[in-house]
């Protein structure tokens, strides 16, 4: 028997199979999904149609890869990237394009919601989490307030893989984790807050989709699906979850004490725990995760975005890339970079730009942007990790999933800057190898068969060694210093941002 893995993410739409007796990866195929072109700053939005077309692609391509008998595949899971608001008609038909997790245009939509409830420390006491940029209440709201006419069509609320977990089965359905990243959602009770969803349309809870539990299937594939892939028509769709909560499956963060680090466009940590970790300055993220417990989490929106912006400056492939950071020392003689580009969440800074401090004729070459583009990405980061230790969670390790993590001298860094061992996983990928894993804990659990998803993580996922890597003592000294200025630049820096996005919208209306 075989599973299947989907990690619809922003750039790309992956699809791997996993032999359901080993954990073996056999084959893996991804299709891009582009983001919409030519919107104003701050506006991000995708067509989930085109997701699920590159969903199609993808799988088809990684089936006829693997050479397997697609009537032997027993489940499928679906990752998706978190907060994206798929508005859905009465007949199923999405409205508009979806508005992502990178957009930050919704800020005045946020401060609205914090404001009819009541402040950020009332909204935590309700539901655990503030309303950040980026979270879906807030592009909820947008709608209503900005295009009426859509919002009037409006019937259904959906994430992007409750979506394409929609196209598969036909059924409209919100599991736990994903639900707890779009600030309607009581992360204690794992209900919805009724007033959340006042704060943006009292008729809302009719719009809102039911919850249910993340360890049962979503359904089971629709009969015209199973005809197209050659399927057969019991495959269970398990509930999936956000790219975060099958991030931590597919590395094995399924029990208290294990921490992943994962390094693509944007940049995630988080643990596993078995309370809720809630934090009354709303700077982490009180997530459930795709288990049954929950996932306390920070979010960086620029990790890989700030070193693909120095390769293109400079035409460097990754190899070359590295080698730059290789030659040059720790701290990057002084240039530092607040790697804000498309706003950021961690610290909550949707206005913010990216800034390069420290240019002089020593550092600007491209060796020293560099260095500089990853110790900055990398240093937001550690601003998020240090809040996490300030609540209880202290790792001994963290596992690193994502691009980021296949670059060695970037692993070198990390460990410096976090002052912590890190090891990346055997497996690139960590989201679709999450999926697939929680697809056969599923399917085994539909068969009455008890077995627990620790049991399964146990046994299918492993760290590669060879990328082990411990801090060392002497430039973990200097980061300790390199952060701490970066951290107080960043906060001199935040009214200026304000400031400065004021003032490119007044320049938008004057034209």
């Amino acid at each position: 028997m075989y599973f299947i893995g989907i990690d619809s993410g922003t750039q790309s739409t992956k699809a791997l199979i996993a032999d359901g007796e080993t954990g073996e990866i056999l084959s893996t195929a991804s299709h891009a999904t582009p983001l919409i072109e030519n919107l104003p700053p701050g506006h991000k939005e995708q067509h989930p149609e085109d997701w699920w077309e590159a969903l199609r692609i993808a799988l088809k391509a990684a089936l006829k890869k693997s050479g397997i008998n697609p009537e032997d595949v027993r489940g499928i899971g679906v990752s998706g990237q978190q907060h994206g608001f798929v508005p859905l008609d009465k007949e199923g038909r999405v409205i508009r394009p979806a508005k992502i997790w990178c957009d930050t245009s919704t800020s005045r939509q946020c401060e609205e919601i914090l404001e009819r409830v009541g402040g950020l420390a009332r909204c935590i006491e309700l539901i655990g989490n503030g309303v950040p940029a980026g979270f879906t209440a807030s592009k909820i709201l947008w709608l209503k307030e900005n295009e009426p006419e859509n919002y009037a069509r409006l019937q259904t609320v959906l994430l992007p893989h409750d979506f394409l977990n929609f196209r598969l089965t036909g059924e409209r359905k919100m599991e736990w984790g994903d639900a707890s990243g779009t600030s309607l959602m009581d992360v204690r009770t794992r209900t919805w807050r009724r007033e959340l969803i006042d704060a943006v349309d009292p008729a809302l809870i009719e719009k809102l989709p039911p919850l249910f539990p993340s360890y049962e299937p979503v359904g089971h594939i629709l009969p015209e699906i199973a005809e197209e892939f050659g399927f057969s028509k019991d495959v269970i769709v398990s509930a999936g979850g956000g790219d975060n909560m099958m991030g931590a499956i597919g590395t094995g963060n399924v029990r208290s004490g294990i921490v992943t680090a994962s390094l693509g466009t944007s940049g995630t940590i988080y643990a596993c725990s078995d309370t809720p970790v809630i934090d009354s300055r709303g700077e982490i993220a009180a997530f459930c995760d795709s288990t049954g417990k929950w996932l306390p989490l920070l979010c960086v929106m620029n990790v890989t975005v700030s070193t693909e912006m120095v390769r293109t400056l400079f035409n460097m492939d990754f190899a070359a890339l590295d080698a730059a950071v290789e030659k040059t020392p720790p701290g990057a003689d002084g240039l530092l970079l607040i790697p804000y580009f498309e706003g950021e969440r961690t610290p909550n800074v949707p206005d913010g730009t990216g800034v390069w401090f420290g240019v002089n004729s020593r550092t600007h070459d491209s060796a020293h942007y560099a260095r500089a583009a990853m110790e900055g990405a990398s240093m937001t980061m550690n601003y998020g990790l240090n809040r996490l230790r300030e609540l209880g969670i202290n790792p001994q390790e963290i596992r690193l999933t994502g691009g980021g993590s296949k670059s060695a001298v970037w692993r070198r860094i990390l460990a410096d800057i976090f002052n912590t061992e890190v090891v990346s996983m055997a497996h690139a990928e960590g989201a679709a190898y999450g999926a697939a894993l929680q697809a056969r804990w599923a399917f085994v659990r539909s068969t009455g068969e008890h077995i627990t998803l620790e049991e399964i993580a146990e046994a299918w996922v492993k760290a590669d060694e060879k990328t082990r890597t411990a801090p060392h003592r002497k430039d973990v000294s200097i980061y300790r210093r390199l952060q701490k200025l970066h951290d107080r630049l960043s906060k001199a820096l935040r009214p200026v941002f304000k400031s400065h996005r004021q003032m490119l919208n007044s320049r938008t209306i004057h034209k």
